[in-house]
């Protein structure tokens, strides 16, 4: 799938010596959804400020559509919708006019249309000629995204979106999300929830101590990465493990009335099969099994713990 944004080779230096970044490479597909996720500080934000030419990169290229981010911001610029951590906007404006202001800024011709438009999807047309100080802290969010959306980018960038919303207007912004991804634009958003990559991105990158450690697609990561759990509910309590079960690693959970089997889902063989034999000639029995995928999160904690 073509590329509608390519990073390479991408540093940043501070003055101080800290090193934000180090050599990052990323290849976002057009029409994608992708995740970035890392703990605070890994450098997030710094790479999506230098991208949308918010922060000078110490050095690598950036292409943005196939215009060049640096020699020609402005270009690149005008692709890009961002939506920032924090709320900056004009709090005596009201909403209609700051998405006409927004847009204007980008030198697009005038399109109400599409700002009704805008406005109707995130749930602001009510609030359309209210001032943004009188609007709660989820409508701001609103706000913000609608602001970025004001000149019809390809991309849009979302760093943290939800930060600070209730479940019910993440929810919402899902569904935003969704239907903007349907309608062509390249979404890339940075979280804390890992349930919102888990949800609705086609790939996750892990990014780490200014270095980018993994790019992977989704279903794929879990595939290769992912553990699978087989827990046993036992007929008749445990106090231990028996000795004669040791090579399986099992452990004990409910009070010693779950018995658990962690299994590699890339390994040649699962184990299950001898598992059962040795219970049974162990006289272990049990009255109900389940099993359960690792979440994109236990994934993601492995990865940073093994960069550690």
């Amino acid at each position: 799938m073509q590329s509608i944004l390519s990073v390479s080779q991408v540093s940043k230096t501070y003055g101080s010596g800290q090193k934000a970044l180090e050599h990052v490479d990323l290849e976002i597909r057009r029409g994608e959804i992708f995740a970035l996720l890392g703990p605070n500080g890994a450098g997030k934000t710094t790479l999506i400020s230098i991208i949308c030419g918010i922060v000078t990169p110490s050095s690598g290229t950036i292409l943005v559509d196939g215009h060049d981010a640096i020699r020609h911001p402005r270009e690149a610029r005008s692709r890009i919708g961002l939506v920032p951590q924090e709320i900056a906007v004009d709090m005596f404006s009201t909403v209609g006019s700051t998405l006409r202001f927004s847009r204007g800024l980008f030198g697009k011709k005038p399109d109400q249309a599409h700002l009704d438009q805008v406005l109707k999807d995130l749930s602001l047309w009510d609030k359309r000629d209210a001032k943004i100080m009188e609007l709660s802290g989820g409508m701001k969010r609103r706000v913000m995204i609608a602001k970025a959306l004001s000149h019809q980018p390809d991309i849009l960038f979302l760093d943290e979106p939800t930060a600070g919303v209730d479940v019910s207007l993440r929810r919402d912004m899902w569904k935003m999300i969704g239907k903007l991804r349907e309608r062509g634009t390249t979404i890339i958003l940075t979280t804390h929830y890992i349930e919102e990559a888990e949800e609705m991105a086609d790939r996750v990158g892990v990014i780490s101590k200014g270095e980018i450690i993994l790019v992977e697609e989704k279903a794929e990561l879990m595939r290769k990465l992912g553990q699978k759990q087989l827990t046993l509910h036992l007929q008749t309590r445990l106090d231990s493990v028996p000795e004669a079960l040791s090579r399986y690693g099992l452990t004990l959970q409910a009070e010693g009335e779950e018995l658990v089997y962690t299994y590699d889902t890339k390994a040649e063989r699962t184990g299950i099969t001898s598992l059962m034999k040795d219970l049974g000639d162990a006289g272990i029995r049990f009255s109900d099994l389940r099993t359960s995928q690792s979440s994109l999160e236990d994934i993601f904690v492995g990865l940073l713990r093994a960069n550690a």
